[in-house]
């Protein structure tokens, strides 16, 4: 388990712990975070659970794969080096204290 924190632009946080092996998309949802769509459900065909990987965290987020690549261009905010799909990432006690900033479309 870890506990995940997501911040908004207006300043507000939402902060939970995450089972293990859930992808924070889904967490987000589960937790009611504000612009976290995840309408596909997690299959990389939507891009509405874009997040910003604080930079501290980026690496140990796993690797981008061609698929999340190419969706990552489709976002309704610009992409930036630090943009993941949420989706994407999985919980695991290596991301205790994980911040992603939740960008407004």
């Amino acid at each position: 388990m870890a506990n995940i924190t997501w911040k908004m632009e207006d300043g507000s946080e939402i902060s939970a712990d995450v089972n293990d092996g859930l992808n924070l998309m889904e967490a987000a949802t589960s937790n009611n975070v504000p612009n976290i769509e995840g309408e596909c459900g997690g299959c990389l065909s939507c891009a509405t659970c874009h997040v910003f990987v604080d930079q501290d965290w980026f690496a140990k987020t796993g690797e981008i794969d061609d698929i999340e690549d190419t969706m990552l261009d489709m976002t309704d905010v610009e992409r930036r080096d630090n943009s993941r799909l949420s989706c994407q990432i999985t919980a695991s006690p290596e991301l205790e204290g994980l911040v992603l900033y939740v960008p407004e479309p």
